[in-house]
């Protein structure tokens, strides 16, 4: 699992990088083998001015699927960041749950095939005595 972390307008000192690696892979702990690669973008919105503006942006990138973004936007920054990582576990374990379920029941509705003349019997429409 690749994690890149990107920091907008501040610098990312290594306390801040040590706390979102370890809050992803605490969140993300079940759906680590289907996760290539983690984007994270951090930045403050509003600059000096103040305000709830410490933005996390989470971006997850599935092996044979589509990404996965979540975004949280709080005062302090590391409230932004647990929230953000915490949406985003909850986010993908539901879409690897429906990948599962698909699979099982697409996996379901085929008919055993069984012998070659009985697959030939099926695709023309005959029945088996």
């Amino acid at each position: 699992m690749n994690i890149q972390i990107h920091a907008q307008d501040f610098n990312l000192t290594e306390g801040l990088r040590d706390h979102v690696a370890r809050r992803l892979a605490y969140a993300l702990n079940h759906g680590r083998d289907s996760v290539s690669r983690i984007v994270v973008r951090l930045s403050d919105v509003n600059g000096p001015r103040g305000g709830v503006d410490k933005r996390c942006g989470i971006e997850i990138r599935l092996k044979g699927s589509t990404a996965v973004a979540i975004e949280d936007t709080e005062a302090d920054l590391y409230v932004a960041i647990d929230r953000a990582a915490e949406r985003a576990g909850r986010t993908l374990d539901r879409r690897l749950a429906r990948r599962r379920e698909f699979t099982v029941v697409s996996a379901t509705r085929l008919p055993p095939l069984g012998t070659p003349e009985e697959a030939a019997n099926l695709a023309t429409g005959k029945r088996q005595p």
